[in-house]
């Protein structure tokens, strides 16, 4: 076979072959004839005309993501970096003006960010921007819909990733953020001490309390023990003096018992033969009458009046003279 035709028939099945192209899915591809526009393929096999058509350029259709980093500063001097991401589609039917009026979209989508971000931070303290950065990332979309929707793209949404202060601003709010949670923190101990404290005086006082009415009651019913105890006595014809000589012994000997029993108890000398209880006895009832004379004798004591220069005399109350005259 002569080669010249060989050749002549693999150019051909080349020139053939190329002008069947595919485009894939989400993906809009840009025909020129002679430089041209002619049209824009959609997904799918498509068919141009060999050496006249060509493919000016592919427009990605699917949703783009842009991250922005932006060094700014707030209201209160601090400099911060912002990371703003902006999601981006070109929209279907504008894919000409997005391939055509804007060379470096990315570009342009940046300096909007870079224009919004730093004229609304520098209105805000540090503390606003952390709390109002959805409101930044609101206004950096509603300005970039305005500014990119006549070039042929759609912006889905503006998020705000990170803020990021300088090292030793946040080193100071991580100091006063400590600072003020220790002292709520010592608040709530001071006032967990407080509770502790009354409510630890409370119950001593209601010890105290309940002590007190027992040692009362345990005396009231000793003494009514003792009541009890003379009158059978006194029954079984023992007097009064006798029977209580009787509980006086008991009781002495009911003590020597306790105190020898415990075995941690102090040295504690006591007298412990049976005369002990009864002169213990006779000295309690040998007080009990001095004390009775003397009240007595106090009664009859004659009262002291008081003369007119304030020296005061005795007077018996029988005498009728007025004791505040001189004799």
């Amino acid at each position: 076979m002569n080669p010249t035709l060989i050749i002549i028939i693999v150019f051909g099945l080349f020139i053939f072959l190329s002008s069947f192209f595919t485009v894939k899915q989400q993906t809009a591809v840009i025909i020129e004839r002679f430089g041209k526009f002619l049209s824009i393929r959609q997904s799918g096999l498509q068919l141009k005309i060999p050496l006249i058509d060509r493919i000016a350029g592919r427009v990605n259709l699917r949703i783009q993501q842009l991250d922005v980093m932006i060094e700014t500063k707030t209201k209160d001097n601090v400099f911060i970096k912002m990371k703003v991401s902006v999601q981006f589609k070109v929209i279907q039917d504008k894919v000409y003006d997005a391939f055509y009026k804007l060379e470096y979209p990315h570009d342009q989508i940046t300096a909007y960010v870079f224009d919004v971000v730093r004229a609304e931070v520098p209105k805000l303290i540090l503390d606003d921007v952390f709390e109002r950065k959805d409101d930044i990332a609101i206004g950096v979309k509603r300005e970039l819909n305005e500014a990119m929707m006549t070039y042929g793209y759609d912006i889905i949404n503006t998020l705000v990733t990170d803020i990021d202060p300088d090292i030793q601003v946040k080193n100071a709010m991580n100091r006063i953020n400590a600072a003020d949670r220790e002292k709520t923190a010592a608040m709530f101990e001071s006032e967990a001490q407080r509770i502790r404290i009354v409510a630890k005086a409370k119950a001593e006082a209601e010890s105290k309390k309940l002590q007190g009415q027992g040692i009362a009651d345990q005396r009231r019913e000793i003494a009514r023990g003792l009541v009890e105890s003379v009158e059978v006595l006194n029954n079984v014809g023992i007097n009064s003096q006798e029977a209580s000589a009787l509980i006086v012994i008991t009781q002495h000997y009911d003590t020597l018992q306790a105190i020898g029993a415990d075995t941690n108890s102090n040295l504690i000398l006591l007298p412990n033969s049976p005369q002990a209880a009864s002169d213990m006895l006779n000295s309690m009832v040998t007080s009990f009458t001095a004390s009775n004379i003397i009240g007595e004798q106090m009664k009859k004591q004659p009262k002291r009046a008081k003369r007119t220069d304030n020296t005061a005399i005795d007077y018996n109350p029988s005498d009728t003279s007025n004791p505040a005259e001189p004799t």
